[in-house]
């Protein structure tokens, strides 16, 4: 299911927002601060995030940059905010898209799953993926040999999988893995990703002494090569 973290200080909007995606299946966070916000996308990490510009602590410009300092997750700036400046600073310090207040919750739920299906498919609903001989279900979160033998992992070990698989192809850096399934405190423990990829690669890869899917990039990070 894919999570989703709405921050507006508007209690109506975070009300009507909160209905709308649950109604259509989505795992709703809120937040109705810019501190709020940052400390909700580390505890409990989402897929996409939609942003009110005009927050009470912090600009919401400087809560994308302060996403972008640990996470590529996608985001949907939602303001008042009409003018051609504040998009294209927003839009410059990493939000996805810009929809103006008033606005449509039909137009916002097609702009969520514009960006949604430009996430490729470990992000949607009911996804699976394969890892060597496994089938990953993103969704069930099991994992299951092709001759139907279920691997059972721990919850840390799938929380780093999921991370890895929810960007295909990409480079997950080290400082994002540990920040999202740790939490900040941890951002130096490098160790603790060697060991947890390693098991994984056990687990998962056909050879894990020569991985071709769960791949490390000396001095960077990891990454999910399908």
């Amino acid at each position: 299911m894919t999570r989703i973290l709405v921050v507006d200080d508007e209690p109506q909007i975070l009300r009507a927002l909160r209905i709308n995606l649950r109604a259509r299946r989505y795992d709703v966070v809120v937040a109705d601060t810019g501190a709020g916000a940052l400390r909700a996308a580390a505890s409990h990490p989402p897929d996409l995030v939609v942003l009110d510009l005009g927050l009470p602590d912090l600009d919401g410009v400087e809560v994308i940059r302060g996403l972008r300092g640990w996470t590529s997750v996608p985001i949907i700036v939602l303001s008042g905010r009409a003018g051609s400046e504040d998009k294209v600073e927003a839009l410059d310090a990493g939000a996805d898209d810009y929809v103006t207040k008033p606005f449509g919750v039909e137009e916002l739920l097609a702009r969520i799953r514009a960006v949604t299906r430009r996430l490729g498919p470990a992000t949607e609903a009911g996804a699976t993926l394969k890892v060597g001989r496994n089938t990953v279900d993103l969704a069930d979160r099991t994992v299951t040999r092709d001759d139907g033998t279920e691997i059972k992992l721990t919850p840390t070990q799938w929380s780093v999988l999921e991370k890895l698989l929810r960007h295909p192809g990409k480079l997950v850096s080290q400082r994002q893995l540990l920040h999202e399934v740790w939490g900040p405190e941890y951002e130096n423990e490098s160790n603790y990703l060697r060991q947890y990829l390693a098991q994984l690669r056990r687990k998962l890869e056909d050879d894990p002494a020569r991985p071709r899917h769960l791949i490390t990039e000396p001095g960077m990070g990891y990454r999910y090569r399908p």
